[in-house]
């Protein structure tokens, strides 16, 4: 049974790729991982997360960390942590309101990349949020569809190095560059007053500016 919608059959019937994508469809679009897949998801540090907020509003995030960040559970099921951010909890917050989310995972050397649609479920405590030492959440996601999709117009890059924000074995990581912002301590959460003096001191916001347009965050 076809997955398509009816927007979806209409902008194929209008461009003559109604066989096309039933054939694709049919060939590439599974409902579970092959071990080609898990493979794959398994070798990156990283992924750009989609979801949708209760009243249909769409945000897509990019999601970094270790090689492995993304735990391949089974072949219907992928675990994936959530570490501090900047509090807006867009993402989490849409997972936690309708679940629905698209996962990309993508190889720029190659280049070539995956395709995922889940359901997805929020984990706050537990074996699985100690898997992860730093998170602050974990997210399940029940596989939907999976699919390995087109990579020519994925440009080429070379990785140059981890993030030094990623959590080491026990989950400890620098403050956030503008949580040193002076105009921003009020607001900061409890467990990030106080760290700026202990982290290179505050900075304002034209520091934070320049310490991003030299690569520092």
């Amino acid at each position: 049974m076809t997955h398509y919608t009816d927007a979806q059959r209409e902008l194929q019937a209008r461009f003559d790729s109604r066989k096309l994508a039933d054939a694709l469809e049919a060939s590439i679009v599974l409902e579970a991982l092959t071990p080609t897949h898990a493979a794959f998801i398994a070798e990156r540090d990283f992924f750009f997360l989609s979801t949708v907020s209760e009243e249909g509003e769409p945000t897509v995030s990019h999601k970094g960390g270790g090689v492995g960040t993304v735990t391949v559970i089974d072949d219907k099921t992928l675990c994936f942590p959530a570490y501090d951010g900047n509090g807006m909890f867009l993402s989490l917050g849409n997972i936690a309101a309708t679940g629905k989310i698209g996962m990309l995972f993508i190889d720029f050397e190659t280049p070539d990349r995956v395709r995922v649609q889940a359901q997805a479920r929020l984990i706050f405590e537990g074996p699985q949020i100690d898997a992860y030492p730093g998170a602050i959440a974990v997210v399940e996601a029940s596989i939907d569809r999976v699919f390995i999709n087109c990579a020519r117009y994925i440009h080429k890059y070379q990785r140059v190095a981890t993030s030094k924000h990623v959590p080491d074995d026990a989950g400890a990581q620098p403050l956030a560059a503008w949580k040193r912002i002076d105009g921003m301590q009020d607001v900061l959460p409890k467990r990030d007053q106080g760290r700026a003096a202990e982290e290179g001191g505050l900075i304002s916001g034209h520091d934070y500016a320049r310490l991003l347009a030299d690569g520092e965050s």
